[in-house]
């Protein structure tokens, strides 16, 4: 795969007939669910906090939340929110831990410790890394965020429940895998695993009945640095 980015429909249409040709079961699950959606979300700031306020809840709740920090930081700006009351912020429904992960990314963007502008020019493990050095994202957000925010073509969220229950399904395993699991059972779609992880969450949705999108671990993240 020449271009290691997913930007555009085109961009996952090349995904797609690569990542089939290299694993036609893969073209049995297309047939079943229909094309993927291509799951881009606006980078930068504004982006990895969209995906702090997803975490551990409903695609309804969380949309909620993200619609009402949105409108009362526009644009979302890491300035604003380290300058916002704790209060202020909890009222309009996130929680303490969210609170204060969005606090701790924004100091480190204005610090210059996270270049969210300069990620787009690493790989995908190197951008992952500079992501999980910071207190507040943890691999799950890191991972979604190469995904939907950089468009990164190899990007494997191995930790998402939903993602994992997809395999479990499309693949008949005998149990939901694990994260180690999920990485050895990806190995071989490198370099488009972000391109089998769009297909397995709209395996997830059709099987299931409900929205295929990513769903965050129950254990709370940690970042690289254990914090």
């Amino acid at each position: 795969m020449t271009n290691t980015r997913i930007h555009t429909e085109a961009d996952l249409d090349v995904g797609l007939a690569e990542l089939t040709q290299t694993d036609s079961r893969f073209a049995a699950l297309l047939a079943r669910v229909g094309r993927p959606p291509l799951r881009r979300r606006p980078d930068g700031y504004a982006g990895l906090a969209a995906i702090i306020c997803a975490q551990q809840l409903s695609t309804a709740s969380a949309g909620a939340i993200w619609g009402r920090l949105a409108a009362a930081f526009d644009p979302l700006e890491p300035e604003a929110i380290i300058r916002a009351r704790p209060a202020r912020l909890a009222r309009l429904g996130l929680s303490a831990p969210k609170i204060r992960a969005l606090k701790e990314i924004a100091r480190a963007v204005v610090r210059g410790e996270l270049a969210l502008t300069a990620l787009s020019q690493l790989d995908a493990e190197a951008a992952h890394a500079a992501l999980t050095r910071v207190h507040g994202i943890g691999p799950w957000t890191a991972d979604i965020y190469l995904l939907t925010c950089l468009g990164h073509a190899d990007a494997w969220p191995a930790g998402d429940l939903a993602l994992q229950e997809g395999a479990r399904l499309a693949f008949a395993l005998p149990a939901r895998p694990t994260v180690k699991q999920m990485i050895a059972l990806a190995e071989p779609w490198r370099p488009r695993r972000g391109v089998a992880a769009r297909i397995l969450w709209a395996y997830y949705r059709a099987a299931k009945g409900r929205e295929g999108a990513p769903i965050q671990p129950a254990e709370p993240e940690r970042g690289a640095n254990g914090r």
